[in-house]
């Protein structure tokens, strides 16, 4: 398992990050070269499907999830299924106060091809990291402004 857990801190109510947060198409605005789309379902309850391309033309892949978990507006589960991305991941909002929240990211992976996915995993992991935490800081901006 690859773990990765990331937060940042907002000026807003929580159910306003929280609607920020499952505006699956707006994703793309603060996630670099991802667009995110419901494929089944609402988008906004347990069993609905999403399927986010991250990439840029044909260099890319499809990374397919499923919401197992579903408390508005605190907090959102998935289920990775794709090829390539696997495993559950979380997106969670906690009031810091009226005007003040916490949003946290974060994903327990599957790492592929075993001993050697999981020391890849040690390699790509700091920069994942920093590309993760730039694209919070964009969610918390877009959501502040």
């Amino acid at each position: 398992m690859a773990r990765i857990i990331l937060a940042v801190d907002i000026i807003a109510p929580a159910e306003e990050v929280f609607e920020a947060m499952v505006d699956w198409p707006s994703q793309r605005l603060w996630i670099p070269s991802t667009t995110v789309e419901v494929v089944s379902g609402n988008g906004r309850d347990v069993g609905s499907q999403l399927a986010a391309y991250s990439g840029v033309g044909p260099l890319g892949f499809t990374d397919t999830m499923t919401i197992t978990r579903w408390d508005a507006p605190h907090r959102v589960d998935v289920m990775h299924t794709g090829s390539v991305v696997r495993g559950p991941g979380l997106m969670r909002v906690i009031p810091l106060s009226d005007l003040r929240s916490r949003f946290y990211w974060g994903e327990d992976l599957v790492t592929p091809a075993g001993r050697f996915g999981e020391a890849g995993w040690q390699v790509v992991k700091p920069a994942l990291r920093a590309g993760f935490g730039q694209a919070l800081r964009r969610f918390a901006e877009l959501v502040e402004g």
